[in-house]
């Protein structure tokens, strides 16, 4: 199994899901380019932004979606729609759930 990204609640409550084949490929593009937050997303644990770490992540999102091919394109527009649920909202997190 790849990452999955998901929207929880501070209680851990999931809102939403993103299952990608494309992801775990997404945050390897973003590693070798140094990115500071989707470059560090752990592929074998939990890694958790809440709302004001979506201020970096969002751009890195929207400039791999610009330069990436296009199954990892796809990815990032997906994980930017759960964004856009954290940004909406109070109190939620973005998770990469790793394997």
């Amino acid at each position: 199994m790849g990452i999955s990204v998901q929207v929880r609640t501070f209680t851990g409550a999931v809102e939403a899901t993103c299952v990608h084949p494309a992801i775990a490929a997404l945050c390897a593009q973003a590693a070798s380019q140094s990115l500071p937050l989707l470059g560090c997303v752990d592929p074998y644990d939990d890694t958790v932004f809440n709302r004001s770490q979506l201020r970096v992540l969002i751009p890195e999102l929207q400039g791999l979606n610009k330069v990436s091919a296009a199954e990892e394109a796809e990815a990032a527009h997906a994980i930017l729609a759960l964004a856009a649920q954290i940004e909406r909202k109070a109190h939620r997190y973005l998770v990469f759930n790793g394997d």
